[in-house]
């Protein structure tokens, strides 16, 4: 048999021909490999550790922010319980006007909890004409306008007339 030559031996095993001894080379693979490993390791043990830290900082919320929340929670609440078909008068239980511009038949509210929660609602006049005798849209008011429709209610500053 005729002599092997060592550069065919390492190219045939899979790894790649360097001017170190054929063994040296499986020695570094499997030493990268281990390195490779330990900082797959320490990114996952990193990132464990802040899930864990965020929910440290969740679960600390003060009693504060917890108020806040509920306070927030109730304030909606209240708001979604005006639909459309009931009046006016049953809309000011839970909202005030807002200035700008509105007619008699559209106009936006303002909660009574606070005066950055909005909705634009929508009424049918009753009692009453919905335009005058030129066309124009009505600027009275009645209590007992019905609902027609009322947006979600959104967040905005308020506007001063």
């Amino acid at each position: 048999m005729g002599q092997t030559n060592p550069s065919t031996m390492l190219r045939d095993s899979g790894y790649s021909y360097s001017w170190q001894r054929p063994g040296r080379q499986k020695e570094i693979s499997a030493a990268f490999r281990g390195f490779l490993l330990l900082g797959l390791l320490l990114v996952c043990a990193s990132g464990s550790s802040s899930t864990i830290k965020l929910a440290q900082r969740q679960a600390s919320l003060d009693s504060a922010g917890q108020d806040h929340v509920t306070w927030v929670a109730q304030a909606l609440t209240r708001m979604e319980t005006i639909k459309p078909g009931l009046t006016r008068k049953d809309l000011l239980k839970a909202f005030a006007t807002e200035g700008g511009l509105s007619t008699g038949l559209q106009r936006t509210f303002v909660s009574r909890d606070c005066p950055y929660f909005k909705v634009d609602v929508d009424f049918e006049p009753v009692g009453r004409p919905s335009r005058d005798a030129d066309g124009r849209g009505t600027v009275v008011e009645d209590a007992r306008d019905i609902i027609l429709g009322i947006s979600r209610p959104y967040l905005q500053f308020t506007h001063a007339d």
